[in-house]
């Protein structure tokens, strides 16, 4: 045979291979397109259609004319009904800000109430703060991270500045002065501080108050 004849027989060849392989690929494609979208979990849609008959029964109510857009006709939510309108903030978007205002309404509590009774300082002076925020605020001002020691502990400006340089000497001697507070030691040696020098209170502020005042009209 000579090789023309073969170059012919090879053509004939490749073609029939790519009639059958279009064929084939568009058996394929004809296969795909007549198969049905995968099935959805038959429970799970038993589910769905059960949760639409309830809200269909229960969130709309004749009486209340603002429900009848809390779902569409079929069930389904309404989404637009659950959007805030434009330009409403929501609750608790607003940022409280602390100042000096604040700050002297909470000495005031301290030293009325004592620490320990946010709840009553947050009723008569601060309504805007709720209690843990007072106690977190109380633990910067006399640099205390534990407040078992204070509990009813009462003080005024001076007081609580005494306090805080107290604390604040201790932590530094000890490296235990983070973030503005004392914080205990796994040695055991700030409670020993502590301790021996426990946090002043009644007549002993009045008295410390009287000397430290006494000393600065000397100077």
């Amino acid at each position: 045979m000579s090789d023309s004849g073969n170059c012919d027989e090879l053509v004939e060849l490749l073609e029939e291979d790519d009639v059958k392989d279009a064929l084939n690929l568009s058996e394929v494609e004809e296969d795909t397109a007549a198969s049905p979208p995968p099935e959805q979990d038959p429970i799970l849609l038993e589910k769905q259609a059960w949760v639409k008959r309830m809200r269909l029964m229960f969130c709309v109510r004749e009486d209340l004319e603002i429900t009848k857009n809390i779902i569409h006709e079929d069930g389904t939510l309404n989404q637009e009904y659950f959007r805030p309108p434009k330009g409403i903030k929501l609750m608790g978007e607003e940022v409280k800000k602390w100042t000096e205002k604040e700050r002297g309404l909470l000495v005031k509590g301290i030293e009325t109430y004592g620490i320990g009774h946010f709840r009553e300082i947050s009723e008569a002076l601060l309504p805007d703060w709720q209690p843990n925020d007072l106690r977190v605020k109380s633990m910067r001002l006399v640099g205390r991270q534990n407040l078992q020691e204070y509990k009813d502990w009462k003080g005024d400006e001076e007081a609580i500045k005494a306090e805080f340089e107290r604390n604040k000497d201790i932590g530094t001697r000890l490296g235990c002065w983070k973030s503005g507070v004392l914080v205990y030691d796994d040695d055991g040696k700030v409670d020993a501080e502590i301790k021996a020098n426990p946090v002043k209170r009644g007549a002993d502020i009045k008295g410390g108050l009287e000397r430290s005042d006494k000393k600065r009209r000397r100077v």
